[in-house]
């Protein structure tokens, strides 16, 4: 027969059949059977095993409830979810087993600790009806936002920019697994997104889910797992859901974040060697994070831009101001995880002192945002004074023990003199100690027995320890407790009435202690809307604040925001790259483009710094748009609705599309979705096919993206394909640049400036050289270069400019059909696509083994 234990273990187990159970067992959370199996090597942890009943034993393991945040994400970041289950019953008044359930379930969406400080940990929910809907929610900060496009595009760029921690898909969605690759997810049945629970908690915004109504079904389903997960509590810290229109940010897809590195380095996925590693000097996790929220989402308002660009100006022109709010923001905590943790019922001592602490600075800072002659900053001001909030802080400092204990059940809460009931509860309890101390010695005088001690234990209680040694000396009074194997311990009825005393004392004060800190922190719920309004503007400040910082530190420029179609740049810097060298090392370059002259052909070596160039335009538009400074000597930013990049070689095996589809899936998203607003970064193309292949779409793409006045979005492409240089003389939207490179005997030197006009060469043997290719290699590389060079023209451009014609690779008889053929071509009456289309005729020929 099953032990009564495990019956209710087995009971609660299969509310939660997916989720591996966290049983409350004294100290410990128990696991056992298929999920001791599953935990125990993820956890590191022993795997032992329990009577089970009937002679049979089940497997088990269990963590230490202390350590339970630590052991709570390594599961949970395993991919799992995790139940927790408690006691729901006073032990004392159990009849039987101790009645216990699920308090809350865990999952990679909804887990609030050991979260980063510095990022979001978004669970999100995705749903599709004509139009896509998206909402996502931080639990550890409250932040609800919701989003609806009709372009699926636009929903995987948003996924990819917030990447949920846990995504809730309907079951006809889950049937597209190549769409949520990547993620991990959650089936819902359909009848949770159309709920009414959502519009019931946030009834004042009914208007808002008017307007978006598929994100509302994304938010309803959403919104009704989170209430699952958290059954019986209310987060009060999730005040609000907002929502933002596709026409007010600027659009970057998931490879432009990639490729410009703006968040995630490509190598490890971290923050070094990013945007944001150069701009984050913040002082706080809430301006960490909101700052990395900017750089993912540019601003498309240009006032709003003015706004932070006029805040950034007043910081870095005024530096007293500047340092001391550098100061004083360094002692801010996170507000936001801070009432999250208020709301959820987690919130110990500690967290409330630390809350206090930064309230506390409230009154200091508004006097230095009145003294700003900025008006975003000065406006800022009155947000942060909050009535009554000025004596509650002073009320929880002076409730408050400095130094508390961990647990709020642990007593040592509150502070002397704050209660009279507790001074006086304290009192004995300390008071006793004293006693006990007393009688120690008093006894061992009585007795003679000088190693006589008093001790306690949770057992016994208070009880009098004498070793056997001294056995004869003991008092006729005393009553033996318990044996030990070298002593013995007694009880005298004296000690016993104390004990009943003391104890008695000690757990009154405990549950006093505990009672004041709830109804303290119940208060500090009831500030939850202020305080939340306050730590917004913190955080705001605190971006503001290291913006300018790193622009007096590095040397940047505010930037002209225009709408004349010009990117107009003096002397502009990579800002990652330049943080890397020595001090004026890097070499700064120009850049123009308008709407007339709007596509820069570049040409040079690999190596050479064309991509560091176009990579370092596209960083300082989007500063521009973020509201930085920008490292240039000058800055005029056109307003930019979309960034878009095609950077490297890569392959996606696990969709089985290789590095050439790759690139030509990420070419045809910038055809299909640029704009003559848009920035256009190309970084080869067509290198991953055959050499016409690859050339005649290079060709053609520059063709689309010149040849049309009404599409002439700002483009920086560079290439090797030499023969597009010539198309400047056709088309007066492009223009050509290339790398200054210095030759010196067989070696070259990169200058790494940016010139106008074409490259003669791709100086690929001697970059092949600077990379440790073997010598007699390169020898051979260099004589098979001058013999394909004697053999044909060396890219030979015909006299029409649109022609282009592939030079042999084996020496050809002159008397050959094919170059009388070709000698009679006709080609100052071709056009590129006929002579084109002659190349692949003959290739055809050639491949089916054709007479020519």
């Amino acid at each position: 027969m099953t032990t009564p234990m495990l019956k209710q273990y087995q009971g609660i187990k299969a509310k939660a059949p997916e989720a591996i159970l966290f049983y409350r067992l004294g100290d410990f959370y128990e696991m056992f059977g298929e999920d001791a199996e599953l935990a125990a090597p993820i956890l590191q942890i022993a795997l032992t095993a329990r009577d089970a009943g009937e002679g049979k034993r089940i497997p088990m393991c269990g963590v230490p409830y202390h350590a339970l945040d630590s052991y709570l994400s390594k599961l949970v970041n395993a991919g799992h979810k995790v139940a927790i289950c408690e006691q729901v019953e006073d032990p004392k008044n159990a009849k039987g087993i101790v009645n216990r359930d699920i308090i809350r379930v865990v999952s990679p969406g909804t887990l609030t600790e050991l979260v980063s400080e510095r990022a979001n940990r978004y669970l999100a929910s995705v749903y599709f009806a004509q139009h896509w809907g998206l909402a996502f929610l931080d639990l550890s900060t409250g932040e609800f936002t919701i989003f609806q496009t009709p372009e699926l595009d636009s929903l995987l760029a948003e996924l990819s920019r917030i990447n949920p921690a846990e995504l809730i898909l309907p079951p006809d969605l889950s049937k597209k697994p190549k769409l949520w690759m990547g993620y991990y997810c959650t089936v819902r049945e359909q009848k949770t997104f159309c709920g009414q629970d959502l519009k019931n908690r946030f009834s004042e915004q009914l208007a808002l889910f008017t307007e978006f109504p598929v994100a509302t079904q994304a938010a309803t389903a959403l919104w009704s797992y989170v209430l699952e997960t958290i059954p019986g509590l209310d987060p009060t810290h999730i005040i609000s859901i907002k929502t933002y229109r596709s026409e007010q940010w600027m659009f970057l897809d998931q490879w432009t974040r990639r490729n410009l590195e703006l968040t995630e380095s490509l190598r490890d996925q971290g923050k070094k060697g990013t945007l944001l590693s150069v701009l984050d000097v913040t002082q706080t996790a809430l301006g960490g994070r909101l700052l990395k929220h900017w750089i993912d989402k540019p601003l498309l308002v240009r006032d709003v831009i003015e706004r932070r660009l006029n805040s950034v100006e007043e910081l870095t022109t005024d530096s007293f101001l500047r340092n001391d709010l550098y100061k004083l923001l360094s002692q801010v905590y996170d507000l936001e995880r801070l009432m999250g943790k208020v709301s959820y019922g987690t919130a110990n001592a500690k967290d409330l002192l630390s809350l206090a602490q930064t309230l506390a600075l409230l009154p200091e800072l508004c006097k230095l945002l009145n003294s700003s002659s900025a008006e975003t900053l000065k406006s800022n001001a009155p947000q942060l004074e909050v009535e009554g909030l000025g004596s509650f802080v002073t009320t929880l400092n002076d409730a408050l023990n400095p130094t508390p204990s961990l647990s709020p059940r642990d007593g040592n809460i509150i502070k002397t003199g704050y209660s009279i009931e507790v001074d006086e509860l304290r009192s004995i309890s300390t008071g006793g100690k004293e006693w006990v101390a007393r009688l120690e010695n008093a006894e061992r005088e009585r007795t003679g027995i000088r190693s006589l001690k008093i001790g306690y234990n949770k057992v016994f209680g208070y009880y009098i320890e004498i070793t056997h040694t001294n056995a004869h000396l003991i008092p006729t009074n005393y009553q033996r407790k318990q044996t030990l194997s070298n002593a013995e311990r007694f009880i005298t009825p004296e000690l016993k009435e104390y004990e009943q005393k003391i104890i008695g004392a000690e757990e009154k004060l405990k549950e006093l202690e505990y009672e004041l800190f709830i109804a303290l922190r119940e208060t500090v719920r009831t500030y939850t809307k202020p305080i939340l309004q306050v730590a917004h503007v913190l955080a705001e400040l605190d971006v503001f604040v290291s913006l300018a910082e790193v622009a007096v530190r590095h040397h940047y420029v505010r930037p002209q925001i225009k709408d004349d179609g010009q990117i107009l740049i003096t002397e502009g810097r990579h800002p990652v790259v330049e943080e890397m060298l020595e001090p004026g090392v890097f070499v700064p370059n120009d850049t123009h483009l308008t709407k007339s002259h709007h596509l820069a052909l570049i040409t040079g070596p690999n190596m050479a710094g064309k991509s560091t160039y176009m990579r370092q335009v596209a960083l300082i538009v989007l500063m521009a748009h973020i509201g930085s400074f920008v490292p240039a000597k000058k800055a005029c930013i056109t307003q930019v609705d979309r960034i878009f990049t095609r950077v490297g070689a890569s392959d996606d095996l696990a969709a089985g599309q290789s590095t050439f589809m790759v690139e030509m899936k990420e070419v045809a998203h910038i055809l299909n979705y640029a704009t003559e607003k848009s920035l256009i970064i190309l970084d080869e193309i067509g290198r991953g096919t055959a050499t016409f292949d690859g050339l005649s779409i290079a060709w053609a793409v520059t063709e689309h993206l010149v040849q049309n006045p009404a599409f002439n979005p700002k483009t920086l492409f560079a290439t090797h394909y030499h023969e597009l240089t010539h198309l400047q003389d056709d088309f007066p939207g492009l223009f050509n640049l290339h790398v200054g490179v210095k030759e010196r005997g067989e070696d070259i030197i990169f200058l790494h400036k940016i010139l106008s006009g074409k490259a003669d060469r791709s100086y690929g043997i001697q970059v092949a050289r600077l990379a440790g290719l073997p010598q007699g290699l390169l020898q051979r590389a260099k004589t098979l270069l001058l013999e394909l060079e004697s053999t044909e023209p060396t890219h030979a451009i015909s006299d029409s400019p649109n022609v282009v014609t592939q030079f042999s690779l084996f020496d050809v008889p002159q008397t050959h059909p094919l170059l009388q053929e070709i000698n009679q071509l006709p080609l100052d009456d071709m056009t590129a696509r006929q002579a084109l289309q002659y190349l692949f005729d003959l290739r055809e020929r050639i491949q089916s083994s054709e007479t020519i």
